[in-house]
């Protein structure tokens, strides 16, 4: 077998593309087009592929997608724990799970929920690497058979910190938050102890031969995002993101897909750029952004910070946003903070749809203001985009009303049966109805 990628560039619509072309309402053809261009991923390893995959795109050509990030610790290690916020963010929509765990059985746990997974799986590899042990003794051989042996477990895309290099480092000195990527620090901390280059980027085409072979997608790690919006769009972020330019292109020259991982804590009113200067650097990749965050003071709530800055980011040129929970800075999130997260980052990323014109992207926003015009509530509830929350919400406004039931309520639940502008606005079209029929 061979990859999507150079599948693609030989003229071949893969099932894949086929299905993805389905799901987005576009030609087959086009998803070709720009999986060869190297502007849309297919995060598909073949061995999940096989499995319970259900394959999707990544880039400008679709819709954006929602990453919804999950995972142990040494303080908090329980598969079903994992699995249970990994059921909440696909209960709301994340197109994608990646799970970040470091303590535990990491084999196990990442076998439990691959076999549950239906969508794209994506690691951080150098977590497994690191644990039980010192980052000065990682080895060039035990980074190629970690990657190697998640590969053969059919994970579909890893984060590789291969951008952020020894001569990078001098650049972080006027920083505030210095490094807050764990893949960059423990890379940082690896270089200054052995006095040598980062490992990924001396191995970087032995990593793509591993990853060529199982079709696991590239996103390349930003170990260098800004942790604070003072930070954001400093000389040393804009070196990484030179250096994983050129890598892109390296790794498609091999056949791999490559998305680019981006920033982090970023003001408003440079996000633009921000989006710009990364499609025009990585050659049109998709840019896979975590927020950003346009404030640093919101901690509790910086699953709404990030979609603030989600929504302005898939606007402006992103592709793929990874969710915040609003445990962001403060703790592992649990099974409600992972689906708040996801739903603040899928309403970044429908709006910004929405706003980019995407074919068909409104039409949902239509069908239910229909519905809510016409107190239809089973259809009105039914198109939002969490209907649990809204149902148990809409069902708690109705107690103790002499409505009949819920679902028959024949005025909007924010109003008493007089003052309902929905009601009355219906009363008033059917009276400006019998007129012109009389007319």
């Amino acid at each position: 077998m061979t990859t999507q990628l150079k599948q693609a560039r030989a003229g071949i619509v893969t099932a894949a593309m086929e299905r993805i072309a389905a799901t987005e309402a576009i030609g087959a053809e086009t998803i070709r087009t720009e999986v060869a261009a190297g502007r849309l991923v297919i995060p598909a390893n073949m061995l999940h592929l096989k499995n319970n995959l259900q394959p999707m795109g990544i880039g400008r050509a679709v819709t954006t997608k929602v990453n919804a990030n999950i995972g142990t610790s040494s303080v908090r290690c329980s598969i079903e724990g994992e699995i249970e916020k990994m059921e909440a963010a696909l209960a709301v929509g994340a197109d994608t799970i990646m799970d970040l765990s470091t303590g535990g059985n990491l084999d196990e746990i990442r076998r439990e929920m691959l076999a549950r997974c239906p969508v794209p799986f994506g690691t951080v590899p150098i977590y497994q690497v690191i644990q039980g042990r010192n980052v000065e003794d990682i080895t060039n051989d035990l980074l190629l058979e970690t990657i190697e042996k998640q590969a053969k477990q059919g994970v579909d895309f890893f984060t590789i910190h291969a951008g952020l290099l020894r001569e990078h480092l001098p650049l972080l000195s006027s920083r505030v938050a210095g490094i807050v990527s764990r893949g960059g620090a423990l890379l940082a901390k690896w270089m200054i102890h052995h006095d040598k280059q980062n490992p990924l980027y001396e191995l970087f085409d032995d990593l793509c031969d591993i990853l060529a072979e199982y079709d696991v997608c590239f996103s390349l790690g930003d170990g260098l995002r800004p942790g604070a919006i003072a930070d954001a769009t400093d000389e040393a972020q804009l070196a990484e993101l030179r250096t994983l330019g050129a890598l892109t292109l390296r790794a498609q020259e091999k056949g791999c897909q490559v998305m680019v991982e981006g920033p982090g804590h970023v003001p408003f009113d440079q996000i633009q750029y921000n989006m710009e200067i990364q499609q025009q650097i990585c050659h049109g990749a998709p840019f896979y952004v975590l927020g950003p965050l346009v404030t640093d003071i919101a901690p509790g709530y910086d699953h709404i910070t990030s979609a603030i800055g989600g929504c302005a980011a898939a606007f402006y040129g992103a592709s793929y946003l990874c969710y915040v929970t609003p445990r962001e800075h403060l703790g592992l999130p649990d099974a409600n903070d992972v689906r708040a997260g996801v739903v603040a980052s899928k309403i970044a990323a429908h709006g910004a749809d929405v706003a980019r014109g995407l074919k068909g992207a409104a039409e949902r926003d239509r069908q239910l203001s229909i519905a809510r015009a016409n107190l239809d509530w089973p259809t009105h509830l039914s198109e939002s985009l969490d209907p649990e929350t809204a149902d148990r919400m809409h069902n708690e406004a109705c107690q103790g009303i002499d409505a009949g039931t819920p679902d028959s309520a024949d005025f909007c639940s924010m109003c008493e049966q007089h003052w309902c502008s929905v009601r009355i606005n219906r009363e008033v079209r059917e009276v400006t109805r019998e007129q012109k029929t009389e007319v």
